[in-house]
């Protein structure tokens, strides 16, 4: 039976210009290919997002290997820089070139290629399941939590699960990620009292009280790292005010920070103690601060055993390498995918995810099928 080429396939994902929270046909391509293997295919579409449930086997089997991932792009940002055709997928010096080359549609297409070949050659004793969304790069609320609400009623259920985005820095099988920090903004409003900058007294500046909390906030250590997790941070990322006038104090002031976590924190705890310094510095300074934070995700770790066993195993296999078990980086879909079944992640070197430029080296999607089909036959070659 001939094999599915997993980077023509990304070539004709890459030519789907579906920039979030657009479809762009990917969508509909992978549907087309997953139902004529023999895949029973659903559209579980949600508000304006697009996905795309698959499953091969038998509902409700207890053994069921899953994969996720995003065929949404991020925007091109300076389309005249692109020296190579956004969505064209041109190839130069062993390099494909597009947006979604490294994130992630050469890893949808890699372990579509795989799962695909591998249930019509090799049939299970079990079920595979692909979840791919559209909305990962995006507000991430009607994507892959749409998916996993639709397999909660339908009662459909992964054992486990590979999320295939890409996590490694520089060498193909370097990484795994087992874990993802928790992930949140808050967003401050300091408000004084205006006035002209020559009678200080008489106003009441809400600089003073922004740049003492955000100093605070900044210089406060949230912890020293835990056994599978670096130490947290927390960034200031901007301080706002609209003034352009330099004999005004103007009457307010607007921030925000970002908090990356570890699982030393909550969402909830980390709240309760922006919320504590805030009231701190609004009683120091007399003024109001009004916060409103949006928590991305929680920290999660899936442990070290069989499955990060069974993906090193393959990796290093086809690699020659032993990836590192990881928790770095930012968010992805796995965050949601936790709730449901262990998971973790493996796929391609990241360098130019969401640069100018994006491009793959077409050799390692091929590498990339060959390890996501060891990873199936050797899951469900055990008992």
């Amino acid at each position: 039976m001939p094999q599915t080429d997993p980077a023509r396939l990304t070539a004709d994902l890459i030519r789907c210009p579906s920039v979030t929270p657009e479809e762009g046909g990917a969508l509909l391509l992978l549907e087309k290919l997953l139902s004529q293997a023999g895949f029973d295919c659903t559209r579980t579409d949600r508000g304006e997002v697009s996905n795309l449930f698959a499953r091969w086997g038998a509902k409700g089997h207890v053994k069921t290997f899953g994969f996720n991932g995003h065929t949404d792009v991020v925007p091109l940002g300076d389309k005249a820089a692109w020296t190579m055709p956004p969505f064209g997928a041109e190839e130069k010096d062993g390099f494909m070139y597009g947006r979604g080359a490294t994130d992630m549609k050469s890893g949808v297409a890699a372990f579509a290629a795989a799962a695909v070949d591998f249930v019509q050659n090799t049939p299970p004793d079990g079920a595979v399941i692909l979840t791919i969304t559209g909305d990962e790069e995006g507000d991430a609320v009607d994507g892959t939590t749409a998916l996993l609400d639709y397999m909660e009623r339908e009662g459909e259920q992964m054992s486990v699960c590979l999320v295939g985005e890409p996590t490694c820095p520089n060498e193909m099988g370097e990484m795994i990620k087992i874990g993802r920090r928790g992930s949140m903004t808050a967003w401050f409003t300091v408000t004084g009292v205006q006035g002209h900058s020559a009678y200080p007294h008489r106003a009441n500046n809400p600089l003073n009280a922004m740049a003492r909390l955000m100093d605070r906030l900044a210089s406060h250590e949230l912890d020293q790292g835990t056994e599978h997790f670096d130490a947290s941070t927390l960034a200031v990322v901007t301080i706002d005010t609209g003034n352009t006038a330099t004999n005004v104090i103007p009457a307010q002031s607007t921030s925000a920070v970002n908090i990356r976590f570890n699982d030393a924190h909550s969402g909830a705890g980390l709240t309760d103690w922006l919320q504590s310094e805030a009231d701190k510095i609004a009683s120091e300074f007399g003024v109001e601060i009004g916060m409103k934070v949006q928590i991305s995700g929680e920290s999660f770790i899936t442990p070290p055993g069989p499955l990060s066993d069974l993906v090193s195993a393959a990796v290093e296999a086809e690699t020659r390498r032993k990836p590192e078990l990881s928790t770095t980086g930012g968010t992805s879909d796995a965050r949601f995918v936790k709730n449901h079944c262990p998971v973790v992640e493996f796929g391609l070197v990241g360098k130019t995810m969401h640069q100018v430029d994006e491009r793959v080296e077409v050799a390692q999607i091929h590498q990339l099928k060959a390890i996501y089909t060891r990873i199936l036959q050797n899951y469900f070659a055990t008992a």
